[in-house]
């Protein structure tokens, strides 16, 4: 998991897990008549079909986790363009301004951010315009995205390894994974400096409301 932690900032790393808990628990929800019908031999099917889910969801993640710095860095360098071609400094400043402005509006004054910006300006004059192309680090990140989201499937199948009646191992499976939701809704409270009891119940509540509306649904 090291290189999960050195290619993902915290916060992408929360979004993956989160995704791929959402993922395997609207997927084992949908497995109630499955297990029904075929018992132990339905639950082997369905861990098997939920870790080839997330799976292939882990692999589409990750190359739109791709695309999207490709992206990301195009439109970066679509300002870097902008500002060499700008007719004079105050429009090459107000391209500049238009990329940083939110963030610094808040602990700057307009005359600090003026300077800070004709400096950018300059700066961006100066360089060259580097091809857009696919880095290492794009696709190690790319990758580290789709095992978050491939691995949110191994506590699903936990229960079914110690229990054997497969519609309770199906509901601890389900609970063990609200739990994740609660930790996980958590932390990013703690992150946030929000509060973190009322982020992860939030997290909980999304995830129960799966829960309840598919066996209501007979799931």
């Amino acid at each position: 998991m090291r290189f999960v932690v050195r290619y993902l900032d915290p916060g992408s790393r929360m979004l993956e897990i989160l995704f791929g808990l959402i993922m395997t628990l609207t997927f084992t929800l949908g497995a109630g008549m499955m297990l029904q019908e075929e018992g132990r031999a339905g639950a082997r099917e369905l861990l098997i079909a939920t870790a080839s889910c997330n799976l292939a969801w882990g692999v589409i993640d990750g190359i739109f986790y791709v695309l999207g710095e490709l992206f990301e860095r195009g439109r970066r360098l679509r300002i870097v363009a902008g500002v060499r071609a700008a007719a004079g400094d105050r429009a090459a400043r107000v391209l500049v301004a238009g990329e940083f402005d939110d963030s610094l509006e808040p602990v700057t004054d307009t005359s600090a951010r003026d300077e800070l910006y004709d400096a950018i300006a300059r700066r961006l004059r100066s360089m060259e315009i580097p091809p857009v192309r696919v880095r290492r680090e794009d696709l190690m990140a790319g990758l580290a995205s789709g095992w978050l989201v491939f691995v949110c499937s191994f506590p699903a199948a936990l229960p079914f390894a110690f229990i054997d009646e497969p519609h309770l191992a199906l509901r601890v499976s389900n609970l063990l994974l609200l739990c994740l939701l609660f930790l996980v809704g958590y932390q990013a409270g703690k992150r946030a400096f929000a509060r973190p009891w009322l982020v992860g119940s939030v997290f909980l509540l999304v995830g129960l409301g799966l829960v309840v509306g598919t066996i209501a649904l007979g799931g």
